[in-house]
């Protein structure tokens, strides 16, 4: 019995260092992606929508939050109204969403390609200064001519 204890006791020495240093020269990506996670959990969400980014205008100090839609759901005008509720306060004097049902045509900036623009979904503005208040629709979720782009 004496002898099986003391084996197991060196094969215990001799795997041990060997399991603790076989991941020392491996990447620890996950190491880098708590901070990212971490930070795309703070932006807003809710049923059927998600920030998936804000950037700033230029230099302005004001910013567009750029929202993706459940392209399932796209159509439903209440997914957008109940982002735009969440994302911006009555009493703010600037406040701008554009959304999309695609998340490949997000831009990484507010400035849009052709593509990107083409895919917009939505468009909510609000810029008390200039008396700007308005939410422009693309067809594709509102068919009447008069009321999108």
């Amino acid at each position: 019995m004496r002898k099986l204890v003391l084996d197991f006791f060196f094969l215990t020495l001799l795997v041990l260092p060997l399991s603790v240093f076989a991941h020392g020269d491996e990447e620890h990506e996950h190491d880098e992606d708590e901070p990212a996670a971490e930070s795309a959990s703070h932006l807003e969400s809710g049923i059927g929508w998600r920030v998936v980014r804000t950037v700033e205008l230029g230099t302005s100090g004001k910013f567009v939050h750029l929202v993706l839609i459940d392209h399932s759901k796209y159509t439903d005008k209440t997914i957008y109204s109940a982002a735009i509720n969440r994302l911006c306060n009555p009493n703010d004097e600037f406040c701008r969403i554009r959304f999309w049902s695609e998340e490949r045509f997000i831009p990484e900036k507010a400035s849009l390609t052709v593509e990107q623009n083409k895919q917009l979904r939505a468009d909510y503005l609000v810029n008390k200064a200039g008396g700007i208040h308005h939410l422009q629709w693309s067809c594709s979720v509102n068919p009447d001519k008069n009321n999108c782009f």
